[in-house]
């Protein structure tokens, strides 16, 4: 099974990590690291290849290629990265897989009004170099993205209370 595979392949890489972190948050951040890089392939491939760089037209408006790269390579790294999460990195949650979709969800648009934030934050008021900001938005979105779906979007309820909400 590819799940199986999947953690059998981050695992082998995990025993140098081992003083630094518990094996759930190396899996996370493999997890993530590879769905992230995944999320910026798709971008490319789309902006330069698929869109060809050219403005889409739609009914809505004109949309830059450059944000219309965006929802495409959001359309695979989003279920990519659920079923990673639910899979891999909790995969003793006891909440129902919809709810856990439906909480991921919820969780992915707030980091995305997170990164916003503290990108606006960090380089408009507090006068930050942009990647630097980036560099400490992602630190701060990254752990909290972490420890909400550690004990909320995949959490591991009491046996009585399991897939309830």
């Amino acid at each position: 099974m590819i799940k199986d595979w999947i953690t059998a392949f981050i695992d082998f890489f995990y025993p140098p990590f081992r003083k630094w972190m518990p094996l759930q948050t190396f899996r996370y951040a493999a997890c993530g690291g590879g769905n992230t890089v995944l999320d910026i392939l798709i971008y490319y491939i789309s902006y330069h290849y698929i869109l060809a760089e050219q403005v889409v037209h739609t009914p809505l408006g004109a949309v830059s290629p450059h944000i219309a790269a965006f929802p495409i390579a959001f359309a695979v790294s989003f279920p990519t990265g659920f079923f990673l999460n639910r899979y891999i990195v909790f995969p003793g949650s006891t909440l129902r897989g919809r709810i856990q979709l439906f909480r991921y969800f919820v969780l992915v648009v707030i980091c995305i009004t997170l990164n916003y934030i503290f990108i606006k934050l960090f380089v408009e008021q507090f006068h930050i170099y942009p990647t630097v900001a980036k560099i400490l938005t992602t630190i701060v979105v990254v752990s909290f993205s972490y420890l909400t779906q550690k004990h909320f979007t995949f959490k591991i309820e009491d046996s009585g209370k399991a897939g309830q909400v």
